[in-house]
């Protein structure tokens, strides 16, 4: 039996498909015979207490012009897809919040949630990692300046980001020379309105930025190594960043067995944990990148993989 497979995503048009997660994943699921359909979170509505998507039929061409087709879009009930994918990006704002909230409703009607709406709400990307302390650097959230200057004291070599950025949007690094401090500290907390998060900076970084993807709590077997560009802190591929697929070390596989539990637990079944050096800096709940890259290095199939595993859920 054919499955209807949706996916929440940002517009389609505006992606890249050669390195796109989102598109692989449809890839995947149409060659097993689903039938996509396509959203975006504008699309999302609660009627009476029924969840409802303003969906479309989707086709997709694996190529990077013209490369899908929509059907004519209607309004239906979320429960008659058997697996919705959640794929918009950060960052995580109120109305984020609610389509996750419009989820879980959705997942008591019928459909199959990946990752779990309550699990990706309670996860934010900085923040889960922290529950993991022995596995990162040094780290500090807070919003209050004076123990973010102290912090910045005690290790001389620190990252101040965001909480809700992604693709490296944000990111500062300050030195030994503590040029700029304050200006940072008041930029990205809004004067003390915002918390941010400051870690201790990392050397290994100069090595890369690891994506380690994780399915169902287990890593895949190659990672994503991000290197810097020439002048800069940042691995991501959005910064400037050049991607290197490469076989995880024994550390990369301690750090995914530690955590990997936990990420079944919630119902994450897709993530990405980024990892410098054997130090965890994030973990990546909403749209984890990097599946195509490491396709293309190694000729595995993460996305069948996945597919695999969330079929199998039903």
């Amino acid at each position: 039996m054919s499955l209807n497979i949706g996916i929440l995503m940002d517009p389609i048009e505006g992606i890249k498909p050669y390195k796109d997660t989102s598109f692989a994943i449809l890839l995947a699921a149409q060659k097993r015979g689903a039938t996509l359909h396509y959203l975006t979170p504008a699309d999302l509505s609660l009627d009476r207490g029924v969840a409802m998507g303003h969906s479309a039929q989707l086709r997709v061409r694996d190529q990077n012009e013209d490369f899908f087709d929509l059907g004519e879009a209607s309004i239906k009930p979320l429960g008659d897809l058997d697996l919705l994918f959640i794929r918009t990006d950060p960052p995580f704002d109120s109305e984020y919040l609610y389509a996750t909230q419009i989820l879980d409703i959705a997942e008591t009607q019928g459909v199959k949630v990946i990752n779990r709406p309550s699990a990706v709400r309670d996860c934010n990307e900085k923040l889960f990692a922290t529950w993991f302390p022995d596995l990162m650097a040094p780290t500090l959230v807070s919003r209050n300046e004076a123990q973010l200057r102290a912090f910045y004291a005690e290790h001389r070599d620190v990252i101040f980001k965001p909480l809700d950025g992604m693709g490296g949007r944000g990111i500062f690094r300050i030195g030994a020379d503590g040029m700029n401090l304050g200006a940072v500290i008041e930029s990205l907390t809004d004067s003390g309105r915002h918390s941010i998060m400051a870690q201790q900076y990392l050397p290994a970084i100069v090595d890369g930025d690891k994506r380690i993807l994780m399915i169902n709590g287990e890593p895949a077997d190659y990672c994503l190594a991000r290197i810097p560009s020439q002048g800069e802190t940042r691995g991501n591929l959005a910064a400037g960043g050049r991607g290197v697929a490469q076989p995880l070390s024994d550390t990369d596989r301690a750090l995914a067995n530690t955590i990997g539990p936990h990420l079944r637990e919630r119902g994450l079944y897709l993530v990405g944990l980024d990892v410098i050096g054997d130090r965890v800096t994030e973990i990546n709940v909403t749209s984890p990148t990097c599946m195509r890259e490491i396709d293309a290095a190694t000729g595995s199939d993460l996305a069948n993989d996945l597919l695999e595993v969330v079929t199998g859920l039903l």
